[in-house]
């Protein structure tokens, strides 16, 4: 994790008077309820076990993996992962086809000073309970250098892995080998710009769409055989530090994970929609249109994260009514 940038810690201030957000008849929202977790910084929606979500701290926590049951926002399982060294900082996790959980050890808080990073996969276990799990690690490096990435996403159907950095004038997406080596250095390619300061993402459950959240808006991508295709911005909830997103199991909602203590995570539905030309049928997020430009992924910059500017401005201002009325009711 990193310092959030100019205003956006304001949030921090208001994020409690936020109401919480709820999927019309679909997911319920919840709060993460473990004392321990206060850096909730991934997260995924189990394959094997209904309504249980798994996250997980960043920084130098520890190789531990939670299991949150979504009824009651209490951790069911504590994972320990072994066989990966020291963690340095762990900023995602995502399922593959394979049912096993990949988690992202691809922080980097000194802004790429880091050489290489590391991805840890090992399988979802198949009962709930405090466990060691022997994990296989890889180690990651990029085409073009070290850099800062909070993102990581496993395609469900091709298995191959996907970062996206984090960068405040609009990162890339990298793609991971067809299959990932624990023997060798797995290079991560550039296949696309992103026009977002991306904390995390997310592949549709159907594969045929990819959500990428910022910590104040989002963009929702079609997943054209590799490529992505922009269609517009998601609707992301005001938190606090917006670190994580899934879709639900089922597809029918993307939740939305913040840090902190007692941290919610709040649905925004999935309509029904057209998968795209090729006339496949899809899920995907409601989505405000973009104005201009093709609807592909951009390489940065005049399209950086409007949703940042926008919510930003929104917290100046909620914040100085604030302060402002603090300061009225002192002189009473």
């Amino acid at each position: 994790m990193r310092s959030l940038p100019p205003l956006a810690g304001a949030a921090l201030l208001v994020a409690l008077s936020t109401p919480a957000a709820f999927a019309d008849g679909g997911a319920e929202g919840f709060t993460i309820k473990d004392p321990r977790i206060t850096e909730s910084s991934g997260l995924a929606a189990s394959h094997l076990h209904p309504g249980i979500y798994w996250t997980h701290n960043d920084s130098d926590d520890g190789a531990y993996l939670y299991a949150i049951d979504s009824k009651t926002g209490q951790t069911v399982a504590t994972v320990t992962m072994t066989g990966v060294g020291r963690v340095r900082d762990m900023e995602a996790i995502s399922i593959g086809p394979d049912d096993d959980l990949y988690v992202g050890d691809i922080g980097d808080n000194l802004g790429g000073a880091w050489p290489y990073v590391w991805i840890y996969k090992l399988p979802e276990p198949k009962q709930l309970r405090d466990q060691t799990v022997r994990a296989t690690q890889f180690v990651v490096k990029y085409e073009d250098g070290p850099r800062d990435a909070e993102a990581l996403m496993v395609h469900p159907k091709t298995g191959r892995v996907y970062i996206a950095d984090k960068k405040e004038d609009g990162g890339s997406l990298y793609e991971g080998p067809a299959r990932l080596s624990a023997s060798g250095t797995n290079v991560f390619k550039r296949v696309a710009g992103t026009d977002l300061w991306v904390t995390d993402g997310a592949f549709s459950p159907d594969g045929t769409h990819l959500a990428l959240r910022g910590y104040f808006g989002g963009a929702l991508y079609a997943w054209r055989d590799g490529k992505p295709e922009r269609e517009g911005r998601l609707s992301v909830p005001l938190q606090g530090q917006g670190e994580s997103v899934t879709y639900t199991a089922d597809g029918s909602a993307l939740m939305y994970g913040s840090e902190g203590e007692q941290s919610p995570v709040e649905p925004v539905e999935v309509k029904e929609g057209d998968g795209g030309s090729d006339g496949r049928s899809s899920t995907s997020p409601s989505v405000k249109g973009d104005s201009g430009g093709d609807g592909a992924a951009t390489d940065g910059g005049a399209g950086f994260d409007a949703d940042y500017r926008t919510g930003a401005v929104a917290l100046a201002v909620t914040l100085a009514v604030v302060l402002g009325l603090k300061r009225l009711l002192r002189r009473r």
